[in-house]
């Protein structure tokens, strides 16, 4: 399953440092995590993506600057599949960016995407009338309902002003634990912990929630 990464602060940072710190947890990751990668990051407070087939740890981080809000996704395709890099996170519209890392199983929505992701990015969409965070329950609420089983379901959903994040497993809790480091000028969540080592929290199972 992937690696998710979302930094958000009161001033610029460097994004190739904080992508090297995603680079090395999908490198060292005990399920692979080189079917491509992804960013998305605010410049003149304007969204710009970047997507790239390679594995995040092969590509040049150098070629990025600096920002108040990134978010990362490295991939690894369920079962070897889809590996072409349109089908690489983050999603977006004109809003919102969407990241996932997870695997359902037996999932009956109807919803339109190129892969499983997508859907659910689309399907938790439809709830939104103005509070993201709501749509988020309730999209996730309803997916869970219909899904025959749900290995892990996390989501980090971004606009300008917040993070949104929904975090459920049945497993592996070591694996799927999503951590934050919140500080009153920097917010940091990622799959694993990342330096410097004090501070971190554990994103409870089932909770969702928003971050400001």
């Amino acid at each position: 399953m992937c690696r998710l990464l979302l930094v958000r602060a009161a001033g610029e940072f460097s994004i190739p440092e904080r992508l090297k710190g995603l680079a090395e947890i999908s490198r060292d990751s005990k399920e692979f995590q080189g079917h491509g990668w992804g960013c998305a990051y605010l410049e003149d407070d304007q969204w710009r993506f970047y997507k790239n087939i390679k594995p995040i740890w092969e590509d040049d981080l150098s070629q990025f600057g600096k920002t108040t809000l990134l978010l990362g996704h490295a991939r690894s395709a369920f079962k070897d599949e889809g590996i072409k890099v349109e089908n690489n996170m983050p999603f977006h519209d004109d809003r919102r960016v969407f990241i996932f890392n997870g695997e359902l199983r037996g999932v009956k929505i109807s919803e339109q995407g190129r892969i499983g992701a997508e859907k659910i990015f689309n399907f938790i969409k439809r709830f939104d009338r103005g509070d993201l965070l709501e749509a988020l329950k309730k999209g996730v609420g309803i997916i869970r309902k219909r899904t025959q089983y749900v290995r892990a379901m996390n989501i980090i959903l971004a606009d300008k002003k917040a993070a949104y994040v929904a975090s459920v497993f049945n497993e592996d809790p070591e694996y799927f634990t999503l951590h934050y480091r919140q500080t009153p000028d920097q917010l940091v969540i990622c799959s694993e912990r990342l330096a410097p080592d004090g501070g971190w929290a554990k994103i409870d199972n089932n909770a969702i929630r928003s971050f400001r």
